[in-house]
């Protein structure tokens, strides 16, 4: 009988656990509720500038802070996607998700970066990671691409559609003066 009771409360803590995580989740999106609404997917877009990055959309943050998960406007959820860049600017498209389209002339860096909240890779350039403004506040988006060769290429011809090649020695500068790499994520 002792058994059963413990079994049972043990039961209790995570059905208690699993409810508090769901409430920490549904306050911060009430919290976040002001963030303005994603850009509409054109009907058509620009032929590619790069071969699409395929991989784990993994979540967007308020940039330059690899820990503020933005959950707000479904911008929290992982899924699988695939990333276009066309001249018209970027499509995230989530498997199970809204796609999230991100006009070119709100593009401000294209990078790498061990991490962003919800994966930490051991990695320097573990993820690639996409600074862009939505409704006037920087946002980090982070994507852990299957194929680091593409994903290379892809952030050579996004900065090249931003305003000129990225170099490690002179990486573009964020709306906050940070380089796209220096999300804060630990090396």
């Amino acid at each position: 009988m002792e058994r059963a009771w413990l079994v049972l409360a043990l039961v209790a803590v995570c059905v208690l656990a699993g409810y508090g995580l769901y409430r920490g989740w549904r306050h911060r999106a009430d919290r976040q509720a002001g963030i303005g609404e994603l850009p509409g997917v054109p009907d058509t877009v620009g032929p590619d500038l790069a071969a699409p990055v395929t991989g784990i959309y993994v979540s967007s943050t308020t940039a330059g802070n690899w820990q503020d998960r933005i959950v707000a406007r479904g911008l929290g959820r992982r899924a699988k996607a695939t990333v276009g860049l066309t001249g018209d600017g970027v499509l995230i498209d989530r498997v199970g998700e809204e796609p999230i389209f991100i006009p070119a002339a709100d593009l401000s860096a294209a990078g790498t970066a061990p991490g962003i909240a919800g994966k930490v890779m051991g990695l320097p350039a573990g993820l690639l990671v996409i600074t862009w403004l939505l409704d006037g506040m920087a946002v980090d988006s982070g994507i852990r691409a299957d194929d680091p060769q593409v994903q290379a290429s892809w952030i050579d011809a996004a900065n090249e559609l931003i305003g000129g090649p990225w170099s490690p020695t002179q990486p573009p500068v964020k709306p906050d003066g940070t380089a796209p790499g220096s999300n804060g994520a630990p090396a």
